[in-house]
């Protein structure tokens, strides 16, 4: 099996996009959605849900009043100001550190695990999909993300296919870090922007401390050539390969808001362009081991 994940430094840059086109486009895939903190492919592939899974994360502090003295240790200790002056937790502050659990000179303190949200093997009309949701303001450690990675490589194994293509979160925190380790190779999106620019250089560094080879597309590549032509050239500096620079196309937004990937429409001049750099993002994957 090899895997393909698409990061980007930054949301908005069109991986979404470009990982339903892939999906539409790619033969004997699973995909994964691992952006579980704002999932959104499932509005282009369509899922129907076969199985569903409730995702036991970190656990939330619970003051036992029977047991509680008021002595007002967790609330010194806590840095998140979770726990008012009654010595109740609020569930939305509390972050799960666990440090009042531990110092608690009574004992008074439980830490239970708690339903952080949803996990979902689907069906799509282009092959299977695992995806999550997370509850309001819920813990996404990377653990969740590893879980629908874990899922997803599960499913290629048991269907016999060849191949799984991650949509990956934004930025450079835990949650990518877990969607790094140990997948083939890495497709970054970016746009011409200075805040792309920045980010694709972060990105690009991690996949070489993860030794993960990276290539590159940029996107709305005509909405400002001067910067697209200095991230091409930092790529080029970052050792990441620029396999295709997609003009802005309204063709995407129009696809989206139908519910479609902008390569089923046969009319649309960005669907050739995007099933081009599929065939060099799947050349790529066939000459790495």
């Amino acid at each position: 099996m090899k895997e393909l994940v698409i990061l980007s430094g930054k949301g908005g840059t069109g991986k979404t996009s470009i990982v339903g086109a892939f999906a539409a486009l790619a033969k004997n895939a699973v995909f994964c959605d691992a952006d579980v903190d704002a999932a959104d492919l499932h509005l282009l592939l369509k899922p129907d849900v076969l199985e569903r899974r409730e995702f036991i994360g970190g656990g939330k502090a619970y003051i036992r009043r029977d047991a509680c003295t008021s002595c007002g240790t967790c609330v010194e200790l806590c840095q998140w100001n979770a726990i008012d002056d009654s010595f109740r937790v609020d569930p939305l502050t509390c972050e799960g550190c666990g440090v009042c659990v531990s110092l608690c000179p009574e004992n008074a303190i439980d830490f239970p695990p708690t339903v952080c949200g949803e996990w979902y093997i689907s069906d799509t009309r282009f092959g299977p999909l695992v995806h999550a949701r997370l509850g309001i303001a819920e813990e996404n450690s990377g653990k969740l993300v590893t879980l629908v990675r874990t899922e997803a490589a599960k499913l290629v194994e048991r269907q016999s296919r060849e191949l799984l293509i991650t949509d990956g979160p934004p930025g450079i925190g835990c949650p990518v870090i877990a969607s790094l380790g140990g997948t083939t190779a890495v497709l970054i999106v970016t746009e011409p922007t200075v805040s792309g620019r920045h980010d694709l250089r972060r990105v690009a560094e991690l996949a070489q401390h993860f030794k993960v080879p990276a290539f590159l597309v940029i996107n709305k590549s005509d909405l400002n050539p001067p910067m697209c032509t200095e991230i091409r050239n930092m790529a080029e500096t970052l050792q990441v390969e620029t396999l295709a620079e997609l003009p802005f196309d309204k063709a995407f937004t129009l696809a989206m808001v139908q519910g479609k990937t902008v390569v089923e429409d046969d009319d649309c001049p960005s669907a050739a362009r995007v099933r081009a750099l599929w065939d060099q993002v799947r050349d790529r994957l066939e000459q790495l081991p």
